[in-house]
């Protein structure tokens, strides 16, 4: 048939061309059961086995433990010389910190070992015997300066009272507890290494402010405020290691009450040797 210009073919085979399909009906399509819903597919589910799965990166550096790292994983006394094994009396925060030199400076409460039981930390402890330094040094360097300067003498700094301050405080903190640590143990009555280390250096966080107070040229008023703070120290060490050292038999009083003179003896040797100004 002939409509102007075009043609229409109805049904007839073209030489040349592809033979019309017979529509063959509804075509019902069944698709396999999938847990498409869940990633990545389970092994037995899916057309992708475990010989055919995606590549992967060449490198995974990033993404597994590498043997024979920086800090390779020690086992037995050798873990003690890492850095890994005291990664935790570090891990800490400064409100806790802050908490801490609170409870130091109520002595009374005798506490402070049922608080730090579980997480002893050395981080105050160091930052304290460190800012004694610091003002022991300032303090004394300022107030000596102060008198020689009234009396209008030659001032020289002392270096000396760095390094006695350093020694002082840093081998008090490390010495005393070590000492404490193995009589304990000969008395049967253990306690924690690190506990100790907590305890002692906390206990000296008092002489902070006393040395401040210092400043003032009263040689009785130094006294007195030597005299408080090493009390308000040796109470608190005393009154919370008293509980403890009880069950170590009938010399328990014994040990409390050398805990206790041998704190205020380092009140005494901070008021001779740093609370004192001489020109």
């Amino acid at each position: 048939m002939m409509s102007g210009n075009y043609t229409s073919i109805e049904n007839q085979n073209v030489s040349g061309s592809v033979p019309a399909v017979p529509d063959p009906g509804h075509v019902t399509v069944k698709f396999a059961d999938s847990n498409l819903q869940t990633f990545p597919p389970s092994e037995a589910q899916g057309k992708i086995s475990g010989s055919s799965r995606p590549p992967r990166d060449a490198d995974d550096t990033f993404s597994r433990p590498v043997s024979g790292s920086d800090e390779p994983q020690q086992s037995g006394w050798l873990r003690n010389f890492t850095i890994a094994a005291y990664k935790p009396y570090f891990d800490i925060d400064t409100s806790d910190v802050l908490e801490r030199i609170k409870d130091s400076l109520f002595p009374f409460r005798g506490t402070f070992n049922e608080k730090t039981a579980n997480n002893p930390d050395l981080y105050g402890p160091f930052w304290i015997c460190t800012t004694l330094i610091f003002v022991a040094a300032s303090i004394g360097t300022f107030v000596t300066y102060i008198a020689h300067k009234l009396k209008k003498q030659e001032w020289n700094y002392d270096i000396n009272l760095v390094t006695w301050s350093a020694g002082l405080f840093y081998g008090y903190v490390t010495v005393i507890p070590l000492c404490l640590y193995v009589i304990l143990k000969y008395f049967s009555a253990p306690s924690g290494l690190a506990q100790l280390f907590c305890l002692y250096g906390y206990s000296l966080s008092v002489f902070i402010p006393a040395l401040c107070m210092s400043i003032v040229p009263l040689e009785i008023f130094r006294w007195v405020i030597a005299g408080v703070a090493g009390f308000m120290s040796a109470t608190f060490v005393a009154l919370n290691l008293r509980a403890h050292i009880m069950s170590a038999g009938e010399r328990w009083f014994l040990i409390v009450a050398g805990i206790f003179l041998l704190q205020l003896a380092l009140a005494v040797v901070l008021k001779l040797y740093l609370f004192t100004v001489s020109v």
